[in-house]
């Protein structure tokens, strides 16, 4: 048995231990909240995109553009958002376990330092690795996109992806693919802008005379990348979020692990000290009796 100096100094350590993970729970509680609320800020402008494109798109017959070409995938061009710390649960990880699922070609372009080094360590064929800060700035996601849409359009890559931890919950966070790349369904990416909740875009389209300067093909194909572009920044301001809500339930979970090890400790130490106690009475009495 363990004497009472050895458990405390093992009972000051797992207070060290709660009173760290204590601090990093309210740090990422505080992080998680500012996260949800930039996720959640885009949705206006999302809506207002979408209002334009189906404005746009339903005054033209036959669009033609190479964000809508069909083509036959060889190499799948594959952006992958992890952390750049620990600390944050399975959250890694199941994105990797969903990347090893790849049996296709592709080559991968990464966010987050866990990322590089698991793409690194595997061998896979990386392209180009980026660091995005806590803010998740938009013209640096507007940089990784646009280089990405560039080996696309040069035939590097077939299809641009994105897999990163969606969002769903604080408690559930998913690892999710989703496709920028070609675009094969207008309609379904401007109801997906539009938001869950909202009526099919068919429904409230205007149909009032417009005139459009320059003329509306031109202005889908400026329209196009503003939707690639939003749509990666947006899975990257939700990957935050799950970072942080991952992060928070991992920190919270060691910290009630420390105070339940203390409180076995604290029992264990009262426990060895009242048989300490309790010898000194048997050794002091045993003494008495000898002497008497």
């Amino acid at each position: 048995m363990p004497s009472t100096k050895e458990i405390r100094g093992r009972i000051k350590s797992v207070k060290n231990t709660r009173q760290i993970t204590k601090a990093m729970e309210l740090v990422a509680a505080s992080k998680m909240k500012k996260a949800q609320q930039n996720a959640s800020s885009g949705q206006p402008y999302a809506a207002l995109l979408a209002e334009v494109l189906a404005n746009v798109s339903g005054r033209i017959d036959g669009i033609e553009h190479p964000f809508f070409e069909e083509r036959e995938v060889k190499k799948r061009g594959i952006l992958v958002v992890s952390t750049d710390r620990g600390l944050c649960g399975p959250l890694n990880s199941n994105v990797f376990r969903e990347l090893m699922k790849v049996k296709n070609d592709a080559k991968f372009v990464t966010i987050g330092r866990k990322a590089v080094q698991f793409v690194s360590r595997n061998k896979l064929d990386l392209l180009a690795e980026f660091s995005v800060p806590d803010e998740v700035p938009y013209l640096q996601v507007k940089q990784i996109v646009e280089f990405m849409i560039e080996k696309y359009e040069a035939g590097e890559i077939d299809t641009v992806e994105i897999l990163y931890p969606r969002f769903v919950n604080t408690l559930v966070q998913e690892a999710s693919f989703g496709k920028l790349l070609p675009i094969s369904n207008l309609d379904d990416m401007i109801n997906g802008l539009r938001g869950k909740d909202a009526k099919p875009y068919q429904e409230s389209l205007d149909d009032r005379m417009m005139k459009f300067e320059p003329d509306p093909k031109a202005i889908l194909s400026s329209l196009l990348p503003l939707f690639v572009n939003r749509e990666a920044h947006q899975a990257i301001l939700s990957a935050r979020a799950s970072e942080h809500s991952a992060r928070m339930v991992a920190m919270k979970t060691a910290k009630d692990n420390a105070s339940n090890l203390l409180d076995s400790l604290t029992l264990q130490y009262n426990k060895a000290r009242q048989a300490a106690i309790t010898q000194e009475i048997l050794e002091i009495a045993a003494a008495t009796a000898s002497n008497g």
